[in-house]
């Protein structure tokens, strides 16, 4: 059985089309890239997705429950998480305690109020930290980090609620060489407990990271396969030289 699986998803905003019959399935310890031109309606499957937007018409299963019209808290709880490309981190706070706070999220309001948790979970939240090369830098506010960084402390707080489905968007915009190295070397571990979805339009990025693609064009897909199988269809070469 598939862990995410649609039928074709339509979207509409008023007369704009941006899902004209878009499908995606994603197996356990996958991480499946979707890519494609801008406007082609990544970001909208992946709010669609998420529960951030409803599709006009089509279906969403996630780990065989129909979650179409599940709120993203419902979502959330059923093991799916996002990261949208905008960082999202608290500045003002340090950087452990953006990740206790992320931790915090399945504690009761009894064990918050008698602050219960900070200790109980203060080994998970250094193992998440150092996970994500973060350690060293525990009780610095998360506004000294470099932009690459908050994008690792971000993930590692998505992460936070051991989902069993992970949404990334454009988790390396704005990175440099190196980081989007190491961003796609600190990702590989996960999978053993995490499928991924990453919209991406590092294509270097996607091809390292990923086990298949996905390709929309004007918000169809046009074509979903391994990397190699995706390189070699003329469909996918003739869109991006197209758009080139």
């Amino acid at each position: 059985m598939a862990l995410l699986e649609t039928t074709p998803i339509l979207k509409s905003f008023g007369k704009l089309v941006a899902l004209d019959g878009a499908a995606i399935t994603v197996g356990e310890s996958e991480f499946h890239g979707l890519i494609g031109p801008n406007g082609s309606g990544k970001s909208t499957l992946m709010k669609c997705l998420a529960g951030a937007e409803t599709p006009s018409k089509g279906r969403i299963k996630f780990s065989g429950v129909d979650i179409t019209d599940a709120s993203p808290a419902a979502r959330a709880r059923a093991g799916l998480s996002l990261k949208f490309q905008i960082t999202s981190v608290l500045p003002a706070l340090t950087l452990y305690d953006n990740i206790l706070l992320a931790l915090q999220a399945k504690s009761s309001l009894v064990g918050l109020i008698f602050s219960r948790t900070r200790g109980a979970l203060h080994d998970r939240v250094m193992g998440m930290l150092e996970q994500f090369r973060l350690a060293s830098r525990a009780y610095q506010p998360a506004s000294a980090l470099s932009h690459g960084q908050q994008q690792w402390l971000e993930i590692a707080m998505a992460l936070a609620g051991e989902p069993k489905l992970l949404l990334l968007d454009e988790p390396t915009g704005g990175m440099s060489l190196e980081e989007r190295r190491v961003t796609g070397d600190l990702l590989q571990p996960i999978k053993e407990k995490c499928s991924l979805i990453i919209v991406e339009h590092d294509l270097d990025f996607i091809r390292d990271v990923c086990d298949r693609l996905t390709v929309l064009d004007q918000g169809n897909v046009i074509c979903s396969g391994t990397v190699q199988e995706v390189q070699a269809d003329p469909r996918v070469q003739e869109v991006y030289l197209r758009r080139a």
